[in-house]
């Protein structure tokens, strides 16, 4: 099958794979970033299945409104941008990181997903596909707000789920753990060293695992729902619960 999906996020990492991969399998692309020197460029390398193009940070609710309402064939929404920022401890933070994380993770995946739903809604037919983590469902230290942005799109996607209930629209979250992308280098703010010391030594997950598991999750017969789907590296699992051992 294939069809029309618009990609949020799609100028770098997991959104960028997303985009090369589709495009492959025949499918158009509605791109939406940031940068639009960037998306010019995958507008470039991808050529024709390229339908447009448009420039736009999430976090602008009149600007998403705008640009995405009117769109009315899209088959797959992507709700892929989203950013962490910093590790530091809860009460260390800086609070302008804590909003931006809000604004994006959370309002971003909101705006779209209002813009686009209710043409999906109104053709019956549709996929919502939001990238979330496996910070949404185990914590970490210095994950406090990220974590919880992530936890977010997981039971909002349960819920568009229980909204739908009796159409034929889908929704999926799917939670990636550690891989390789420009993500840790935003993370750590271009600090280049500590964002290489997060997959040091370990054999992470790449752009392209999460780009296959994207496309296997969005063709699937239309009477299948994968409503949640957790992606690890072999190298990575949970850990034992912390104790705190200086009493006494």
């Amino acid at each position: 099958m294939a069809g029309k999906i618009l990609i949020t996020g799609a100028t770098s990492g997991f959104g960028r794979a997303c985009a090369e991969y589709f495009a492959a399998q025949g499918w158009q692309l509605v791109l939406v970033g940031r940068r639009s020197d960037r998306l010019g460029q995958l507008m470039a390398q991808l050529g024709k299945s390229v339908e447009k193009i448009i420039p736009l940070d999430v976090r602008n609710r009149d600007e998403v409104f705008t640009q995405l309402s009117s769109l009315t064939d899209i088959d797959v929404l992507l709700n892929n941008a989203g950013l962490a920022l910093g590790l530091d401890p809860a009460w260390e933070v800086d609070i302008d990181d804590w909003d931006v994380m809000v604004d994006t993770n959370i309002k971003g995946v909101m705006y779209c997903t209002r813009a686009l739903l209710p043409n999906m809604v109104k053709r019956n037919v549709g996929h919502i596909i939001n990238i979330g983590s496996t910070a949404g469902d185990w914590p970490y230290p210095g994950g406090n707000v990220y974590g919880s942005t992530k936890a977010f799109v997981q039971q909002f996607s349960r819920n568009l789920r229980a909204d739908l209930i009796g159409s034929r629209v889908r929704v999926t979250v799917l939670a990636p753990g550690m891989a390789t992308s420009e993500f840790s280098d935003v993370r750590f703010k271009g600090d280049v060293e500590s964002a290489a010391k997060v997959y040091e030594g370990t054999d992470p997950l790449v752009s392209a695992d999460i780009a296959e598991t994207v496309y296997w999750v969005a063709n699937r017969p239309g009477h299948v729902n994968i409503n949640s789907m957790e992606i690890m590296s072999i190298d990575q699992a949970w850990g034992p619960w912390a104790v705190n051992r200086t009493k006494g």
